[in-house]
C-alpha cells in the first residue's frame, strides 16, 4: 500500500484479530457519489464488515458508510449491500475454496487508489481464543525486548 497514488480510508485491525489471514486480494467497489464523498471525509465502518459470493457476484455487506451531511436525496443506505469488482475467474476460485476448505472473506481495508476507491479482501479462517492469547503474549515479548535493546542503546 506504500505506492504513490494510495491514500488509506480505513483499516479493519479487528480482522487480524479474529482471523488468520491467509490470502489478500484488491477488489474495486461500486459506489454512489454522495458515498465517495462521505469516504473522502472518512466517515466508514469495516468492524462488522463481511463478504459473500452470490449467483457468481461479490458483495460486501455490513459496511456502514455514513451519509454525506450535504447530500439529501441523494444518500443512500449507510448498510446497503454494495457489489465487489472482480475478474470471474478470482470469484470463481475464491468461492471453492470458501465452500471445501471453510474461508471466510472479510474486508481488510478501504483506500483510494488514484482516484479509484479499493477494496483489500482477506481470505481467512476464524482464531480459537488460544490463538489469540498466543498472538497477545508474542506481541507482548516482542515490545519487552525492543524497550531492553532502546535502554541498552541509550
Amino acid at each position: 500500500m506504500d505506492k504513490k497514488g494510495t491514500k488509506t480510508i480505513a483499516v479493519n485491525k479487528k480482522a487480524r484479530h479474529d482471523y488468520f489471514v491467509e490470502e489478500a486480494f484488491e477488489a474495486g467497489i461500486e459506489l454512489y457519489g454522495t458515498e465517495v464523498k462521505s469516504l473522502r471525509q472518512g466517515q466508514v465502518n469495516l468492524k462488522d464488515a463481511w463478504c459473500d459470493i452470490e449467483n457468481g457476484e461479490l458483495f460486501i455487506k455490513q459496511m456502514h458508510i455514513s451519509p454525506y451531511e450535504k447530500g439529501n436525496i441523494f444518500n443512500r443506505d449507510p448498510l446497503r449491500v454494495r457489489r465487489l469488482l472482480m475478474h470471474r475467474r478470482e470469484i470463481l476460485s475464491l468461492f471453492g475454496k470458501m465452500k471445501q476448505q471453510g474461508y471466510t472473506l472479510i474486508p481488510l481495508s478501504l483506500y483510494f487508489r488514484n482516484s479509484r476507491v479499493k477494496l483489500e479482501l482477506g481470505l481467512c479462517k476464524g482464531k480459537k481464543l488460544y490463538d489469540k492469547r498466543s498472538d497477545m503474549a508474542e506481541r507482548d515479548a516482542k515490545r519487552d525486548i525492543d524497550r531492553a535493546m532502546k535502554q541498552k542503546n541509550f
